[in-house]
């Protein structure tokens, strides 16, 4: 039996329960009214009527489905290798600044992450367009014979999502990266490893679980952004979340595009499961 005092473990109890209720309420509802939802049957005048049927799901198995839910794994996974590939030696050196610096980087960079989904796809949509776009800059040089558009294509779409993510994947490396040892890397030097062999050989080893982490959370992050892909990206290059969003809103099919997403939930955590037992069987070894 505890020795803590009742009126302590009523308290204790107390305060929980306003997380637990919140988490309930805004989390747990509406995830089960999302699964019961997956069951019900579409009506052909757009409505819908609760029933226990499989249907949803079976349609999931059409090659339609499968082949959106590859291109948005896909999509999210080379989102996440890049911004890590990115990040990293950029976290890094931002480390190594002194700390006026680090604050005004920071800053800039949190001022990025203020902004909208939706305001960061159209100036990429802007940037990238034929009229007042960067092709303009070849064309004034003679290097084209005429300003070409970019967007929307597969590449506007993965720089957007990349700009997105960007700040995140810095924010979360930023904690490990600012709490290493600086010997480390001077003992690799003076065992006569040069810069970059001491970055490769001794930091990135050292940090592997705050890239771990910084892959999964992109990835997880990436699956859900629907904005930039359906404003950069033409339809062949819609990921899965904006699929969703058209069975549920213009399609009026509300227990498909519930399916739809307990399908990608269940293969986002499996992917994110699998990456981590990976990353601590690796780790262990």
């Amino acid at each position: 039996m505890s020795d803590a005092p009742i009126p302590k473990r009523r308290g204790a109890a107390l305060v929980l329960s306003y997380p637990t209720a919140v988490l309930a309420v805004f989390l747990l509802l509406p995830f089960g009214t999302m699964v019961a939802m997956s069951f019900y049957r579409r009506i052909p005048d757009g409505t819908f009527e609760a029933a226990f049927i499989f249907d949803n799901y079976v349609n999931l198995l059409r090659p339609f489905f499968v082949g959106n839910a590859a291109h948005s794994l896909a999509v999210a996974g080379t989102v996440a290798v890049v911004c890590v590939l990115l990040a990293f030696p950029f976290t890094y050196l931002l480390t190594r600044m002194r700390r006026r610096g680090q604050i005004i980087w920071l800053v800039f960079l949190l001022g990025i992450l203020a902004l909208s989904e939706v305001f960061i796809g159209f100036s990429w949509s802007v940037l990238l367009s034929r009229t007042a776009g960067v092709s303009n800059v070849p064309f004034w040089l003679g290097l084209l014979e005429k300003p070409v558009s970019l967007s929307p294509s597969g590449l506007a779409m993965m720089l957007g999502l990349c700009y997105l993510a960007f700040p995140y994947t810095v924010l979360v490396l930023f904690p490990s990266l600012s709490r290493l040892d600086p010997s480390l890397a001077e003992a690799a030097r003076t065992m006569g490893s040069s810069p970059l062999g001491a970055f490769f050989r001794v930091i990135v080893p050292v940090s592997r679980p705050a890239i771990l982490a910084a892959l999964i959370m992109v990835f997880v992050f990436t699956l859900g952004a629907f904005v930039i892909p359906q404003v950069l990206g033409k339809p062949q290059h819609w990921t899965l979340a904006v699929h969703i969003t058209d069975s549920a809103l213009n399609r009026a099919n509300v227990p498909a595009a519930a399916a739809m997403s307990m399908a990608l939930l269940a293969a986002s955590l499996g992917l994110v499961a699998l990456t981590a037992w990976i990353g601590q069987k690796k780790a262990g070894s």
